[in-house]
């Protein structure tokens, strides 16, 4: 896949029902050579993990989407797409780029807005990966033109770009055990 390629739409992803989520051979998560230096490295995984995102959900309606996943915790799939697309907003237009703008799914009265905001209505649905495909977009427009080593203002210091990007990657892997954990509630699926 080009690096283009990458970060669009999310793709529809089928599969039999099996142990593996998909066959090895067939996994849009594997994107051919090995990448060569840090910042190929850290885009292949995180890319990787946006396509798991995009794998773990592909399939499910509206209801099942935004359904939670313990009270009285709001955690759903739906939330955690609203969620990542805040992520991806907030350390790449805010911290990386310098643009103070709420986030998609961002509300100052209200806290965790977005994963309480996560409603069983294709409408939500619809703006989620609308907005997460968006944030994704301008996340890797900002990757590709960020200097590894450059030190941006950060609380009341600064941070360097490589240390936001690995951030980025612990923050998907974190949730993608939660996804894992979700999908398993809604239909007993499991696998990579």
């Amino acid at each position: 896949m080009t690096r283009a390629g990458r970060s669009g739409d999310p793709p529809r992803v089928t599969s039999a029902t099996t142990a593996l989520w998909v066959d090895p051979e067939h996994d849009p998560r594997s994107t051919g050579p090995e990448p060569s230096g840090e910042k190929e490295t850290v885009w292949e995984y995180l890319c990787r993990y946006r396509m798991t995102l995009v794998m773990k959900c592909d399939g499910l309606d509206a209801e099942q989407l935004a359904r939670r996943s313990v009270p009285p915790s709001a955690l759903s799939l739906l939330g955690i797409v609203r969620h990542l697309a805040n992520v991806e907003h907030h350390w790449f237009q805010r911290v990386l780029n310098g643009r103070h703008t709420p986030g998609p799914f961002e509300l100052p009265e209200v806290a965790d807005h977005d994963f309480a905001g996560a409603t069983a209505t294709d409408a939500c649905v619809t703006e989620a990966w609308d907005a997460w495909g968006e944030a994704v977009a301008a996340s890797d427009d900002v990757f590709w033109s960020e200097e590894m080593d450059r030190e941006v203002p950060f609380a009341d210091g600064t941070v360097e770009a490589r240390d936001v990007l690995v951030h980025l990657i612990e923050e998907y892997a974190r949730h993608m055990g939660h996804v894992d954990l979700l999908r398993e509630c809604i239909d007993g699926r499991t696998g990579l």
